[in-house]
């Protein structure tokens, strides 16, 4: 393989940009401390932190694939190797087969439950692209698809899932709308030319308020978890500090300003992290 090709197709799952695997990682590897009670063994992290690089890279490749018509139009993604006409749609297709016939490989020593959370899985990462057509709030179905690895944990490690583990999910679903809607806000003007439904645009002017609430049902969500299983009052102190963040977070995209409200979504990934230090010290 040429090494210009090698480089379209490490673009195509967006190698240089791991902010999204992270933002897929952190709620797993919440989820995947609180089933092992903070003991994970290192097969099973290694499984999970692999198998979401792989299939947020199968889903970045399926995403463009998706939008190949519609980038083309967006100034920040006029140039990604598929609608730039530097791979074919197929290549990204065949990119995104590969990593998730791979990804499903690293989980067959795990238990027949997590197997089967598998297959809505790949379903909702194969769908979510194109819900933008027809869906007011796509958002919400990122979060769905960032969210499996939750369930995923909990049934490896416990061959069930808890009842708070479905409110961590819904959680976490929110933290995406929250951080997906500021970054919708980068690309509002081109949307609204293509007709493409994002959260940002069916809020409309209450779009800071809506990602606020979101982050008030993420807060919750965690405190709701924290007090069901008896956190250590260690908990509480990161979570005043990631109410400090969201009030940061809030400054930034009050805004409105593209680049403070990109800067606003990638500096997630310091929220992710902040309630993976909770969990692991409480």
């Amino acid at each position: 393989m040429k090494s210009g090709k090698l480089r379209d197709y490490l673009d195509l799952i967006r190698f240089d940009k791991p902010i999204g695997t992270l933002l897929v990682l952190w709620p797993t590897l919440w989820a995947l401390w609180l089933a092992s009670d903070r003991q994970p063994s290192f097969s099973y992290f290694l499984i999970f932190l692999l198998g979401t690089f792989l299939m947020r890279s199968a889903g970045c490749a399926i995403n463009d694939f998706a939008d190949r018509n519609f980038d083309k139009h967006v100034e920040r993604t006029q140039d990604r190797p598929l609608t730039a006409g530097r791979i074919a749609s197929w290549e990204a297709l065949m990119v995104a087969g590969v990593l998730a016939i791979l990804a499903f490989m690293l989980i067959l020593p795990l238990n027949i439950f997590t197997k089967i959370l598998s297959v809505p899985a790949l379903l909702v990462a194969i769908i979510y692209p194109f819900t933008k057509r027809f869906f007011s709030i796509p958002q919400a179905i990122l979060g769905i698809a960032f969210s499996m690895g939750i369930p995923m944990s909990y049934a490896a490690v416990q061959n069930e899932i808890p009842a708070y583990a479905w409110i961590l999910v819904l959680a976490n679903i929110a933290w995406a709308i929250a951080y997906d809607t500021a970054y919708a806000m980068v690309d509002r003007n081109d949307d609204l030319k293509l007709g493409i439904k994002t959260s940002a645009i069916t809020f409309g002017r209450h779009e800071v308020l809506a990602v606020l609430i979101c982050y008030g049902i993420l807060m919750f969500g965690f405190a709701y978890v924290a007090w069901s299983q008896n956190f250590s009052p260690i908990f509480w102190l990161f979570w005043v500090l990631a109410g400090a963040l969201i009030f940061h977070y809030y400054q930034l995209i009050k805004t409105r300003d593209r680049a403070k409200c990109f800067q606003a979504f990638k500096q997630n990934n310091w929220l992710g992290a902040l309630f993976f230090i909770a969990i692991a010290c409480s």
